[in-house]
């Protein structure tokens, strides 16, 4: 009857809810579409999207980096901390049990209340136990705390995922970067060449006295202006291979190209609603598991208010004498329910409450932030692809134009009826004008895989596969686990 009693008043306890408000995800205003829809849009946001560039190199240098970058695998560490801290919280749901032995050697006085004779002040004492101990999550102070852990876990998971996002993005952005600058400098260099062989054509003019010193010198100057780019682009390269180095986990140094930027496919554009923002990035869901953490620790401050209860008990054996050390007149135990209850703390849990509550609100905002910031990106990621490739093709026609313009004004030089002025003044544009076009088309790539950034998507995932999985329990995912396991209620 003792035992059923018990286990009456065990589940009762066991049966209580968790205090403090259950996490629902809050209302958000999200657009009905974008202010520039992609017409020719195709599903391609789960596949990687970086193979759609038809670069091998390329290709390769995601998989080095998503291998050996170490921001990564600080992301990938940190998982492991996470999960480490979630299985620590979670254990204190269940009873805690440990053993002990001590030996000990003492003496007491011989001249106590009872005389004690010499033979028997001295002796040995030999304990043998098992202790437990379970904390009975009556108001839930111990599941919010596992709910919170559990969120912060998941958030943890996310926030590599944020670095797999931006990881992949940034190779590919500075390849392309680094292919626009191949291609500067290849026409900065064929410019300077082009120019070198006028300068040389006019040096001889002058030397015959057919030309000026003032138009040799001009054809001299803009020879000058042209090797002068030279090592400003050469100089940006060595750069932009350095900070892509940095990306693949390696020490600055070369890096291998393959296509030509000219060479380079098209990726297509990914589809997507508005609202699928909330799923598809890991930022976004990183921030409502901040938040849904937040939450949740309001009910572990809120449950500091309420008793505290746990069963406690020993089992063991003690005697004086090794010998009879697991005689049954030598077992001992004992069994105890305390109670506590906080009276007067002075203000100590109402500030704990506050705090948490504050904090909550500040994680609201973050959330809430967050996904603005994302229909921020997606929409500039838009504009831009729409934009520069209206802008390239108006720099397109501006190349022709120019084209024309510099060789019907060297016929006009040459005829005698324009100055070199004209010429320089074509050439010039021209120039500047490939320069332009070129940083352009960069700037369209570049569009392209801000948007499949900024829109996240099953690519994430499918990137991850080739990342360590971090922590493990059993051969599966910690935060996989977690995700799996069953929250406060």
């Amino acid at each position: 009857m003792r035992n059923q009693v018990l286990a009456c008043v065990l589940a009762a306890l066991l049966s209580g809810c968790a205090v403090g408000p259950d996490y629902r995800r809050p209302a958000v205003d999200v657009p009905a579409g974008w202010r520039f829809e992609a017409t020719e849009g195709r599903e391609v946001a789960n596949t990687a999207w970086w193979e759609q560039f038809q670069d091998p190199v390329l290709n390769e240098l995601v998989e080095i980096a998503l291998e050996e970058n170490k921001d990564l695998r600080i992301a990938t560490a940190r998982i492991e901390e996470f999960a480490g801290r979630y299985v620590t919280t979670r254990g204190n749901l269940f009873p805690q049990v440990g053993a002990g032995a001590t030996f000990a050697r003492q003496r007491v006085s011989q001249d106590g209340l009872s005389p004690i004779p010499s033979v028997r002040a001295t002796f040995d004492t030999y304990d043998v136990f098992l202790n437990g101990s379970w904390e009975i999550d009556f108001f839930g102070r111990l599941r919010r705390a596992t709910e919170a852990a559990r969120a912060d876990l998941l958030a943890t998971e996310e926030a590599r995922r944020v670095v797999v996002l931006t990881l992949v993005s940034s190779v590919a952005a500075t390849y392309v970067d680094l292919l626009t600058l191949d291609k500067q400098l290849e026409i900065t260099r064929k410019t300077a060449e082009g120019r070198k062989k006028s300068f040389d054509i006019f040096q001889m003019r002058f030397d015959g006295g057919v030309v000026s010193e003032v138009v040799l010198s001009q054809s001299d100057a803009e020879y000058r202006d042209a090797l002068s780019r030279i090592p400003e682009i050469e100089r940006a390269i060595v750069q932009t291979e350095n900070a892509l180095s940095i990306l693949l986990g390696q020490n600055p140094g070369d890096i291998v190209r393959g296509r030509h930027l000219d060479e380079l496919g098209m990726p297509g554009v990914p589809e997507g609603l508005p609202s699928d923002l909330l799923e598809r990035r890991p930022d976004i869901r990183q921030a409502e598991q901040n938040l849904i953490a937040a939450n949740a620790r309001i009910g572990e401050a809120r449950a500091l208010y309420f008793p505290t209860i746990s069963l406690t008990g020993l089992l063991g054996y003690s005697s004086t004498d090794l010998s009879n050390l697991f005689m049954g007149s030598t077992k001992v135990w004992s069994l105890a329910a305390p109670l506590a209850m906080p009276i007067f703390t002075a203000g100590r849990i109402e500030g704990q409450v506050k705090a948490a509550e504050a904090f909550q609100q500040q994680t609201l905002y973050a959330y809430q932030a967050a996904i603005q910031n994302g229909f921020r990106e997606v929409e500039d990621a838009l504009v831009d692809r729409v934009k520069f490739q209206e802008q390239m093709q108006a720099l397109g026609d501006q190349i022709d134009a120019l084209r024309t313009y510099a060789r019907l004004s060297m016929l006009r030089f040459d005829e005698g009826y324009a100055s070199y002025i004209e010429v320089t003044d074509a050439e010039r544009s021209l120039f500047n004008a490939e320069l332009n076009a070129t940083a352009v088309q960069g700037n369209v790539l570049n569009a392209y895989i801000n948007l499949y950034k900024s829109m996240g998507g099953g690519w994430v995932e499918a990137a991850e596969q080739g990342v360590l999985t971090g922590a493990e329990t059993g051969g599966v995912p910690a935060a996989e686990v977690a995700r799996k396991a069953p929250s406060a209620s």
